[in-house]
């Protein structure tokens, strides 16, 4: 399992930030390879990617979430394996940094050889920048999200 850490400024408050992320629908506007991502419910969402030119489809699920400060998910079905949290940190008023920490598990020849080749860390530091100019372009959240899931709930 090839663990990936990134972290982005990102010149909005907390709130702003930590809205948007909630908002995984809007994830193929920043993420590379992400071409859908249907919330299912609060909890459950159903992703297709394209990696490397291979095609994956998986659930995942939020296990703990807690507004402002954290969300993390891991996969539950599919044909991906991974784990990871998201975690928001106010910086000052108008500033907050944005952690991902994200735990992969390669699970093709394709995406075992990108993986080695550093293609995943490039692919989510990508998406880490993106995410900033995303959110700082447009000022203010598409929406939110703010509930509170527990662990082991």
């Amino acid at each position: 399992m090839s663990t990936v850490k990134e972290a982005v400024d990102v010149e909005v408050p907390v709130h702003t930030a930590y809205n948007q992320w909630t908002q995984f629908e809007e994830f193929p506007r920043f993420m590379e390879g992400v071409e859908e991502v249907r919330q299912l419910d609060e909890r459950h969402s159903h992703w297709v990617t394209q990696v490397s030119g291979v095609k994956r489809e998986f659930d995942t699920e939020i296990v703990d979430q807690l507004p402002d400060e954290r969300i993390t998910w891991r996969t539950t079905t599919g044909d991906t394996s991974q784990k990871g949290t998201v975690r928001f940190q106010r910086v000052d008023d108008t500033h907050t940094r944005v952690e991902l920490v994200m735990d992969v598990e390669p699970t093709g020849v394709a995406e075992k050889t990108g993986d080695m080749l550093g293609v995943i860390d490039r692919r989510v530091k990508g998406d880490m920048r993106r995410f900033k100019e995303y959110i700082e372009k447009r000022g203010d959240e598409s929406g939110a999200w703010r509930g509170r899931i527990r662990p082991g709930e």
